[in-house]
């Protein structure tokens, strides 16, 4: 009996994800792409940056090297754009809680409903799984 597992390409592995409706892996990938988004979001721990921010959302985007599209979702508030741009759900917490917002408001953003549709829906347990597994597995 050989002891040695089979290898499997962890980027065939991952992109099996993408097949699933709303999953979004934050793969080294994605922290390679979101990088300075990331650092942005991190940026507002401090208040000072969060004043910054706030006083002119633009100006304070601009000094980082963050692309266009990262940039409108971060004004639109768009948080699955935002994740799609290789933001981290974790450091983006850190904008949703500059604008006073806790992370069920954005979570229920995320899926086109009210903070309270949200939370509704989970202490009815959740999601259906109809519909959010595998597209090619007919799910």
């Amino acid at each position: 009996m050989s002891d040695k597992k089979e290898r499997i390409d962890i980027h065939e592995y991952l992109a099996e994800f993408d097949d699933i409706p709303g999953t979004r892996v934050f793969t080294a990938k994605r922290a390679r792409q979101g990088y300075h988004l990331n650092q942005f979001a991190m940026s507002l721990m401090k208040a000072e940056n969060r004043e910054r921010f706030l006083a002119d959302e633009r100006a304070y985007l601009d000094e980082w090297q963050i692309s266009e599209a990262a940039k409108q979702a971060v004004l639109n508030r768009d948080y699955n754009a935002m994740i799609d741009e290789g933001g981290n759900i974790y450091f983006l917490s850190k904008l949703f809680s500059t604008d006073k917002k806790s992370f069920q408001f954005a979570a229920g953003s995320m899926t086109g409903m009210t903070q309270e549709e949200y939370a509704e829906m989970m202490l009815k347990g959740g999601r259906s799984p109809q519909g959010q597994r595998s597209i090619k597995g007919g799910f």
